[in-house]
């Protein structure tokens, strides 16, 4: 054989068995993505601000939400407990827009998932080698189904729910109505609709829950709706790629609806002046298979 030819082949060959040896694993992982899914637990652990258990106050009721879509602006790994905002690694930026007037997220643009839905992907060679600890996402809108009691009748009802720091909404669709707004709406704005008939409205300011465990070493500002929580088993991210990485955020949605009473009975009545107060979900849980 041509030794030139024979030298040629001993090269490719050595090129393609260099490709997979452990040497040099990534060389081959451009494929390989990190899968992030959302899922909605009725039973997980309802916390407060602090990230402890939280009951429903006095005077107020509450019900978990069948949520059937979400959507985020922001997701950050963290590596510790003093890392503050901002200063992870950032693997999702959702669209922002000042058409409004201050800079809001841009609903016409942003993404959305459901229950064990996959909400984005992106490849796993983009991350930055380290141990993760710690999960930050930025929540921009909810909507889902509640049961509501009017004329002595209950029923269902879905609730859309913007709980982003601020968004500029032209308009969303409610059960096939169009809701027309054409402006920047602060946290808390919602619409809700059962039966053809919609309402609107604001939740005060402030009142909306954002569990954050690490309130005290790393803050989030205010009307922010960065919700943090903790890998049962830490994303430990070597850099040696060899598969698929799916990391499920799990929010806790135990009594995320919440109300003030007027007829103390636990039913949700906006015909007699029962007023939403919170819709933020009760906590999460990261976890990274």
């Amino acid at each position: 054989m041509n030794p030139l030819k024979m030298l040629i082949g001993l090269l490719i060959f050595s090129s393609i068995i260099s490709c997979k040896s452990d040497d040099d694993v990534n060389c081959c992982d451009d494929d390989y993505k990190l899968i992030v899914k959302f899922k909605f637990d009725p039973n997980q652990e309802r916390l407060n601000n602090f990230g402890l258990p939280s009951d429903i106050p006095i005077g107020n009721a509450a019900q978990s939400p069948d949520i059937g879509r979400m959507s985020a602006n922001y997701i950050e790994l963290a590596p510790s407990a003093l890392t503050p905002l901002g200063e992870g690694v950032i693997i999702f930026n959702g669209a922002e827009t000042n058409a409004g007037g201050a800079k809001a997220i841009d609903f016409q643009s942003a993404s959305f998932a459901g229950n064990n839905e996959v909400f984005f992907e992106m490849p796993l060679n983009e991350i930055p080698e380290g141990e993760y600890n710690w999960v930050r996402i930025s929540l921009a809108y909810q909507e889902g189904n509640v049961d509501v009691l009017t004329n002595g009748i209950e029923i269902e009802g879905t609730l859309a729910s913007f709980v982003g720091y601020n968004t500029y909404i032209t308009s969303f669709d409610l059960n096939n109505t169009t809701v027309d707004v054409n402006e920047n709406k602060l946290q808390g704005f919602w619409a809700f609709e059962a039966l053809g008939f919609l309402s609107q409205g604001q939740a005060p300011e402030g009142a909306i829950t954002v569990p954050n465990p690490l309130f005290d070493t790393s803050p989030i500002p205010q009307g922010s709706c960065v919700v943090t929580g903790q890998f049962e088993n830490s994303f430990n991210h070597t850099g040696i790629i060899s598969e698929d990485k799916e990391l499920t955020l799990s929010f806790s949605i135990n009594n995320s609806f919440e109300w003030t009473e007027v007829n103390s009975d636990g039913k949700f009545e906006p015909a007699i002046g029962e007023q939403v107060v919170d819709m933020g979900l009760r906590g999460l849980i990261p976890a990274i298979n």
